[in-house]
């Protein structure tokens, strides 16, 4: 006989699981007593679950189980930056990254297996497209590292941020990525302040839209380029929906959250979109909107067509944004030596799309 599909119990906000002990009989305040068990506790053994009746606890011995990611590998960079490779099922995994700062501890988690995006400077792109993760393996990645980090006594800093950067584009995932917000938001579980989740996207207008309505999680946008001409070409997405469009959503978001600010994020290519004309762009593309300005520098993979700008150009970038009014910082390059760095992130990808081998082709094709 197969073997019974147990339920993961990390795939549920307090409203999913209200709804499944509802279904097997239970009154809906046992979603409350779980929850403090999982992620207060760390417990994953339903029989230690002590203020649980009998009969419920080997009921879920049963049907039940508390099931993070597999972790196949576990690095630790020169700079603290510590990245794990996590299997999600038999042909692939994902990363997760965790960065410790002065004062807090960043933790960075994919929402995809693989990305559909096709961003023209990020690694993960290369790899093609798989799957959405499920909301068990996107909270399973913070679950996983928040219990070792508290665990952990040579570990002086905790989780104390969420982003979700890494593999993957998380508004098209959406059905799974907000339950999985929830999660941390909530007291009972994580309990994370809602300035510190952070969602980044590259644009997907239709979806920024249900985020700024269902989620009080704060959010980054992936800009690279101030004009819809270069930004077609290195955020491919700007092509369905360009600039005015994701402007206006981001304007929309705002509204809904006043007081709240947009994190815009902006890798930094040679010769690409580091000129003063695209700095005095982006002034006049974020005019109105409150923000802060990440100006990232490219970190190169294997095979990438671009270089990293100069720390002149940089600076000159960073300068002309600040004269304008805008909060603007270089993020320091951390984890590079492990791959971890922005853009990065690889995992091991199944990749349905057949991305990596029409460029393999096209790549034959030039050298011919």
């Amino acid at each position: 006989m197969p073997e019974l599909l147990r339920n993961n119990l990390l795939g549920m906000d307090r409203a999913g699981l209200e709804a499944y002990f509802q279904r097997i009989g239970e009154k809906p305040f046992r979603a409350r007593q779980i929850m403090k068990w999982i992620y207060q506790q760390g417990e994953t053994d339903f029989s230690r679950m002590t203020d649980l009746s009998v009969k419920l606890r080997d009921h879920l011995m049963q049907t039940a189980e508390v099931r993070p990611p597999e972790v196949l590998s576990d690095h630790v960079s020169s700079d603290g930056t510590r990245k794990w490779l996590m299997r999600v099922d038999a042909g692939n995994s994902v990363e997760t990254v965790f960065i410790p700062e002065e004062g807090r501890g960043t933790l960075c988690i994919s929402s995809q297996v693989g990305c559909a995006l096709d961003c023209q400077f990020c690694a993960t792109a290369e790899q093609g497209f798989n799957r959405n993760l499920t909301t068990a393996e996107i909270l399973g990645q913070v679950w996983y590292v928040n219990q070792l980090l508290g665990r952990d006594e040579h570990n002086a800093r905790r989780l104390t941020n969420v982003v979700l950067m890494g593999m993957g584009e998380p508004l098209a995932n959406f059905r799974n990525v907000i339950p999985a917000i929830n999660i941390m938001l909530d007291d009972l579980a994580l309990g994370l302040s809602k300035r510190r989740v952070t969602l980044s996207t590259s644009g997907v207008v239709s979806n920024l839209y249900r985020f700024a309505d269902q989620s009080e999680a704060a959010l980054a946008v992936s800009l690279h380029a101030p004009f819809d001409e270069l930004r077609d070409e290195i955020v491919p997405i700007n092509r369905k929906w360009p600039l005015k469009e994701l402007m206006a959503a981001c304007r929309y978001y705002i509204e809904k959250h006043p007081g709240r600010h947009i994190t815009w994020e902006y890798v930094m290519l040679d010769g690409v979109n580091d000129s003063e004309a695209h700095a005095k762009g982006v002034a006049r593309l974020l005019a109105g909107i409150p923000s802060k300005v990440n100006l990232i520098p490219f970190n190169p993979y294997p095979g990438a067509r671009y270089r990293r700008s100069s720390d002149e150009r940089i600076a000159r970038f960073r300068e002309i944004l600040q004269q304008r009014g805008f909060n603007t910082i270089t993020r320091k390059t951390r984890g590079d030596d492990i791959d971890a760095a922005c853009g990065q992130l690889a995992g091991q990808v199944m990749d349905r799309s057949r991305r990596q081998e029409r460029r393999a082709a096209a790549a034959v094709g030039v050298a011919s």
